[in-house]
């Protein structure tokens, strides 16, 4: 079927709807820790000059293929990429801007675990051009950090969220909750002391057991005890929505809560269903080439994905089938509570959600529609998968 020129339209430029980010992934760590299913390796010796020639020479390619665009947000994640020399990230952030014409208030934000955190790093960081930091915290109780695999304490993680509001001024840090042996109480006194140290933003993560980590493997074995049941897990996923709305801090994604205008934007990129480019191992991109969405991705390991960036072939694409795309925009936009616009989800997909699936989830409060756009109720974040799988199913 030929589409109308409108829809073509929509399609070759929707990508703009969502905005235009790039993401640089680090893979090293200093320790890989049990619960994470991340691209992240321990390496003894890194070339961080070879390293960054790669990441160099993969920015300009990128860039050639991706002219002219306005970029709105840069995100180095890892890994540790607070590992890296601040030299390095000036380098990097130094040709992104030769490359890109960039925002007016573009967002550089750069993640860090406490135990690589110093005021000397930090400081070139920001000179280098980062404006955010996310910190991967997890725990603010040292039992619990060490059942986590993390090298860091409590009191180096205060340390360095401390450090990072002396040089940025949004300041992000990551904690998982539902943990074992974890009670309501503990986790409401955990959370209300992590909002006394949050300037603007927190993500707060339901911890998960993962195949093909260690926890997963010691899951599976029956070596992981204390785990929260169902309702256990339910009843801390509610208090998080409770302590946070108080505090000013509500949730705008499943898993994340900010003041209003202290939210990720280049997450926020991901979940409208906007481009972006990834670069470095493991790293997956949505990129729009003549009016067609196409996914990338790159080697996952660190070995094979430097060879291939030396001789400019950092990452493959393939294009993505309409209806694939649509089901991508509505798993993305349904995590946030804005949703999703249904128009634009029919102009992406050629077809309009199932009108059986939206009225029954409707009538059980799952979700909402209101104003062209449907989001899902709370209730219906808990069970979000759920919904979602319900809202596919032809």
């Amino acid at each position: 079927m030929r589409l109308p020129s409108w829809s073509r339209a929509v399609l070759t430029d929707d990508w703009q709807q969502g905005g235009f980010g790039l993401y640089i992934h680090w893979p090293f760590c200093a320790a890989k820790c049990p619960y994470c299913d991340f691209n992240s390796h321990v390496s003894r010796q890194i070339d961080h000059d070879r390293w960054n020639r790669a990441y160099i020479s993969e920015i300009d390619r990128v860039a050639a293929l991706l002219p002219r665009r306005v970029l709105n947000t840069v995100y180095f994640g890892g890994g540790t990429p607070s590992l890296m020399p601040p030299d390095m990230v000036a380098d990097m952030l130094e040709r992104i801007r030769q490359r890109w014409p960039t925002a007016n208030d573009l967002e550089v934000t750069l993640e860090a675990n406490p135990g690589s955190v110093e005021a000397g790093r930090f400081a070139g960081y920001a000179a280098a051009g980062v404006s955010r930091v996310s910190i991967g915290v997890q725990a603010l109780n040292d039992a619990d950090l060490a059942r986590l695999g993390r090298i860091h304490s409590v009191a180096e993680a205060r340390q360095a969220i401390d450090i990072a509001h002396e040089f940025f001024d949004r300041v992000s840090f990551d904690l998982i909750y539902a943990r074992q042996d974890q009670t309501l109480a503990d986790w409401r006194q955990e959370l209300t002391e992590a909002l006394t140290l949050a300037a603007d933003h927190l993500s707060l993560y339901q911890l998960t057991i993962e195949p093909g980590t260690a926890f997963g493997d010691r899951y599976a074995r029956g070596r992981l005890s204390g785990l929260p049941d169902d309702d256990r897990a339910s009843a801390m996923f509610d208090l998080t929505q409770e302590l946070c709305e108080q505090a000013g801090m509500p949730a705008y994604e499943v898993s994340n809560h900010a003041r209003t205008g202290s939210e990720s934007r280049h997450n926020l990129i991901y979940w409208r269903y906007g481009d972006y480019a990834g670069i470095g191992p493991g790293a997956h991109g949505r990129i729009t080439l003549n009016g067609q969405r196409h996914a990338t991705e790159t080697h996952r390991m660190p070995d094979a994905w430097l060879a291939a960036a030396e001789i400019g072939n950092g990452d493959s694409a393939s294009p993505i089938p309409r209806r694939d795309q649509g089901d991508e925009y509505l798993m993305m936009g349904l995590r946030i509570a804005e949703g999703i616009d249904l128009a634009r989800y029919k102009a992406i997909s050629g077809a309009a959600l199932p009108k059986r699936a939206v009225l029954e989830l409707e009538d059980i409060g799952m979700i909402t529609r209101e104003s062209g756009r449907l989001r899902a109720t709370p209730r219906g974040r808990l069970v979000l998968n759920a919904v979602i799988r319900a809202l596919l199913a032809d």
